[in-house]
């Protein structure tokens, strides 16, 4: 057998995207704010918490602090099977309908940290009425969701890509990510929930999703976890290799963001002040969309250190198959050692990449 690694072709999705990446102004100080109180909680391993280390103001505390929160489940429910993922969902609800409640004692840790009642308690603060109902929604359909990603992973099912993308839409948490942008606003329901502006929502969920499997995959195949994979879904339903799949995916991407400019000038008008607001809130959506993308090269969680590397080059070496079957779950973690990419970097030969099937 060649001992050369393989690598895998990551195509650059966002190329045409006409909203750039831009930071915050006040995200550095934030950010080390943030951070700090996120470590002295202590819910990750020691890996998953190094990897993490290595990656309005007010408001912007809160979206940063969500982050944590989307990783602190993620990392937690992934790695269990749907009946302790449900247990864990009904204990993160139950924390964020009752952020002063007082957690029972031996509790599993999502309800314990303070860190989940604190995200909320600090957001209920400052944000608006409607903001906390969308939210609250939103975040509730991505936990139900993990339930059902429990299940098929329990299953070892493997959806079809239509059904794929349907659950994933809710999983990949986009919709409550992209309620950030809402906090200062009072968008009333008749537009949150107006056709064109939910079809847009769905746009850039597919979007982020899209960006996401692709970045990932590498680390979820070396997992054993690849079924809830957009590349999987591609590969099984029709018959592609790995490169074949990723091709796909990237079409796929580009048919979404047309869906999306296009969706754009279907959305009507409710009158001067919630047309501003609208505007604001859509231009904000796509902003997420960019910065899953940079987010996703930027931080270590799925290429270690050579995240900038691998976006300029495209070229990721595939990791090998790790056995975590009877890790626990804090042990599960991350166990896709990264820091292979950053071994095999060293080596001189590498084969090429697989070719999409004819």
């Amino acid at each position: 057998m060649d001992p050369r690694p393989r690598v895998i072709c990551l195509p650059n999705t966002m190329t045409n995207w006409p909203w750039p990446r831009a930071m915050n102004p006040h995200y550095e100080v934030v950010k080390a704010e943030v951070d700090a109180s996120f470590r002295e909680f202590k819910a990750l391993s020691a890996e998953s918490q190094e990897a993490y280390d290595k990656c309005d103001s007010e408001h912007l505390r809160v979206a940063c602090e969500l982050i944590n929160v989307f990783l602190i489940v993620d990392e937690y429910t992934d790695v269990e099977n749907a009946a302790v993922a449900e247990a864990m969902v009904g204990i993160v609800i139950d924390a964020l309908h009752n952020p002063h409640k007082t957690r029972p004692k031996g509790e599993c840790i999502l309800g314990e940290i303070k860190f989940l009642r604190r995200f909320w308690a600090r957001a209920i603060e400052t944000a608006s009425l409607p903001f906390q109902r969308h939210f609250l929604d939103s975040y509730t359909a991505y936990l139900r969701a993990v339930i059902v990603e429990a299940l098929d992973r329990d299953k070892a099912h493997c959806r079809s890509i239509v059904d794929y993308i349907k659950l994933r839409r809710d999983t990949c948490a986009a919709k409550p990510a992209i309620a950030i942008y809402e906090m200062a606003m009072d968008l009333p329901d008749e537009v949150f929930y107006h056709p064109a502006i939910v079809e847009l929502v769905e746009c850039i969920a597919e979007l982020m999703m899209i960006d996401n499997d692709m970045i990932s995959y590498n680390r979820e195949q070396a997992t054993g976890d690849e079924n809830h994979n957009l590349i999987t879904t591609v590969m099984v339903e029709l018959g592609l290799d790995r490169s074949g799949a990723m091709v796909w995916a990237a079409r796929y991407h580009t048919e979404v963001e047309k869906r999306f400019t296009d969706g754009l000038a279907k959305v009507p008008s409710w009158g001067p002040s919630t047309d501003v607001l609208v505007k604001e809130y859509l231009d904000g959506m796509a902003t997420w969309a960019r910065a899953n993308h940079s987010w996703s090269y930027e931080t270590q969680r799925y290429l270690g250190t050579r995240g900038l590397e691998i976006q300029r080059t495209g070229l990721v070496p595939l990791l090998p198959r790790v056995n975590c079957k009877a890790s626990s779950a804090g042990a599960k973690v991350n166990v896709a050692d990264l820091s292979m990419m950053d071994a095999t970097a060293g080596r001189k030969h590498i084969e090429a990449p697989d070719q999409p099937n004819s």
